[in-house]
């Protein structure tokens, strides 16, 4: 079996949770617990995980180009591992909790959406290209792996640290 159909046995998976997950993210964002004390010790979690995440995809970056490819390995499984954690605490805090408002005024508050809008389109749009990055990987396709690596890398360390900067502008403003 030829890398190209090894890959195409993860087709179905990589489309149905790179709908999935965003579509269930927003239902559930929706959803209120009721009784239940908020999770407000959450959000510097999350934010830090992020912030770890964004460590971990440089020190991945430096791993591979150093040939360190069991150490590469390792810390983007551990990159998916964060990312999945902070999806789990992200959707469990605002599933107990209240919006929070930004309310900062004049040019910061446009500079706090566009990184805003573009944070959450941008985490749902790489998703299917970590999907697809990882699969090329353990299918051992590593020339393609590196093609599309090339722009996941971007993507996904501008997801992790748009996601602190987030919450590093938005943290006042939490009760």
């Amino acid at each position: 079996m030829t890398n190209i159909t090894e890959e195409k046995k993860y087709n179905k998976w990589i489309v149905v949770l790179s709908i999935a997950i965003p579509l269930v993210v927003a239902i559930l964002f929706g959803v209120r617990i009721p009784n239940v004390e908020p999770l407000s010790f959450l959000p510097p979690i999350y934010a830090s995980i992020n912030g770890l995440t964004a460590l971990i995809l440089i020190v991945a970056l430096w791993a591979i180009k150093n040939r360190k490819q069991v150490l590469h390995e390792r810390l983007m499984k551990t990159a998916i591992l964060f990312s999945i954690a902070f999806l789990v605490m992200y959707v469990a805090y605002h599933m107990t909790s209240d919006p929070t408002e930004f309310k900062g005024q004049g040019t910061i508050k446009y500079v706090y959406y566009t990184v805003l809008i573009s944070h959450i389109i941008l985490s749902i749009a790489v998703i299917p290209f970590v999907l697809i990055t990882y699969v090329r990987a353990i299918t051992n396709n590593f020339e393609r792996h590196k093609k599309i690596a090339r722009i996941t890398f971007p993507l996904w360390l501008y997801v992790a640290i748009s996601g602190v900067v987030v919450y590093i502008m938005i943290s006042p403003y939490y009760i």
